[in-house]
């Protein structure tokens, strides 16, 4: 996808879907995971290639993605910390501590984003 805009979407990697909330505005990519007490799915920040997790309340996973979507490093942050940037990432995953290796991520895997409604948006619209 070319070019990204604040809303949701999709992550699939294998038979493992999440839902997607992306920070694509520099507004959201500031506000990122700030005061919340956790988080369903996973957050992609876009473009990033770095994050901190100052003020946050909850340890994260950290994927960081290139051009074509493929994990080059994988890191577990907790609170008030100040993560290095990695040069070649293009994107940046976010989900709560344990959820990508539970999703079955790791480093050389290659993840689907995919914007747009969602099947729950679609559900909720149908009603």
């Amino acid at each position: 996808m070319a070019k990204w805009r604040d809303g949701r979407g999709q992550l699939r990697s294998g038979t493992v879907e999440v839902e997607l909330e992306v920070a694509a505005s520099s507004r959201s990519r500031t506000r990122g995971l700030l005061g919340r007490d956790g988080i369903e799915g996973a957050l992609l920040l876009t473009p990033a290639s770095s994050v901190h997790t100052f003020r946050m309340r909850f340890a994260i996973d950290v994927a960081f993605l290139d051009r074509r979507h493929r994990i080059i490093a994988m890191t577990t942050m907790p609170p008030n910390r100040l993560g290095l940037p990695r040069i070649r990432s293009r994107h940046v995953l976010e989900a709560e501590a344990g959820a990508m290796a539970a999703w079955g991520l790791r480093v050389g895997s290659v993840v689907e984003l995919q914007q747009g409604p969602t099947q729950v948006d679609a559900l909720l619209r149908s009603y």
